[in-house]
């Protein structure tokens, strides 16, 4: 499984972060995830979510589709970067989707994935595959809670908001 910290560890932004930045900011996240782990937080704030997300896929090149696995009570078990595209589309396969879900012991889910263009409306294949997702996941007793297009400043859409789940 990959986490955030991986994400955080790749930053593609050399002419932002020199290297000594990058690994400061990764040992932080490596902090960060250790007290999640032994205080799980509990997601239970869209815009938070959201606000974690921005800074996790918003100013990638390339589109990613990551999994926020939440246990019982929607508390963070792992973030995981899934699957990765290319400029302008990601494949996204519900088989391996379950098999994470069920690795990660997950009770529920948030999916994300960037949109590199700057354009957070999610388009017909975003709305297709998270009702695929959903209903594969419902098989193995895992809810889905929401599926968050980001993209960078230009904000983020939430399919649950807009009742597209």
């Amino acid at each position: 499984m990959t986490t955030s910290t991986d994400a955080l560890y790749q930053l593609e932004a050399p002419h932002v972060l020199s290297v000594d930045e990058k690994q400061v900011l990764y040992e932080a996240t490596c902090i960060l995830e250790k007290l999640v782990r032994l205080n799980p937080v509990e997601v239970c704030s869209p815009q938070t979510v959201a606000d974690y997300l921005t800074h996790l896929v918003a100013s990638e090149e390339q589109e990613l589709f990551f999994a926020l696995w939440l246990d019982t009570r929607h508390r963070l078990i792992t973030t995981e970067k899934l699957f990765v595209g290319t400029l302008d589309c990601c494949s996204v396969y519900p088989r391996e989707v379950v098999k994470s879900a069920l690795a990660a012991n997950a009770a529920a889910v948030v999916f994300a994935h960037n949109h590199p263009s700057g354009d957070a409306e999610p388009s017909r294949a975003d709305i297709d595959i998270t009702r695929r997702l959903n209903e594969a996941l419902k098989l193995v007793s895992v809810r889905t809670l929401d599926h968050f297009v980001v993209a960078k400043g230009r904000g983020h859409t939430s399919l649950a908001e807009r009742n597209l789940l």
